[in-house]
């Protein structure tokens, strides 16, 4: 977890890898443990080594009980898939798994629903030397009247 300010406003962002095995009740255990800890300025990202939706796997595989219990958990906590909030109908994804020969969205970026207008754009990038692609998201900046203030020397480590 890092906690920082950005654009003169409050920014935590909080980076997950979820384990291969049981990463959907793994990642809603660790966001149900975390929810005194987040606001609406919180973004949440990593790879969660799982997909949250049908379109986020190429394989004509339904999603299982966990996901939904862990989609669930999300729609409870009031947070939101921002890639597939600005891409509703796109069937994109960020990591091929040769082993099965399929593509799958496992790589997230969440937020809080009230935050959503705080995003401008996200992204998926190509990359050639990783298995999985990154995500790119570009946070609206609100100006305000004084002097900005360099955000990258004002970020702390949160343990």
């Amino acid at each position: 977890m890092i906690k920082g300010i950005m654009h003169q406003e409050d920014i935590t962002m909080i980076n997950i890898y979820a384990p291969n095995k049981k990463a959907s009740k793994y990642v809603k255990q660790l966001l149900t443990e975390l929810k005194g800890e987040t606001d609406l300025n919180t973004i949440i990202v990593g790879d969660l080594n799982t997909t949250l939706s049908d379109m986020d796997r190429s394989s004509k595989q339904k999603i299982n009980k966990e996901i939904t219990s862990l989609n669930d958990t999300l729609d409870q906590l009031d947070i939101i898939d921002i890639y597939r909030a600005f891409h509703a109908k796109t069937a994109a994804y960020t990591f091929l798994s040769s082993a099965h020969g399929t593509f799958l969205r496992i790589n997230h970026i969440l937020g809080y629903k009230d935050s959503l207008n705080k995003y401008k754009r996200v992204e998926i990038i190509p990359t050639l030397c990783s298995d999985h692609n990154a995500l790119k998201l570009e946070i609206n900046c609100k100006k305000k009247a004084g002097r900005t203030i360099n955000t990258l020397n004002r970020l702390n480590t949160v343990s």
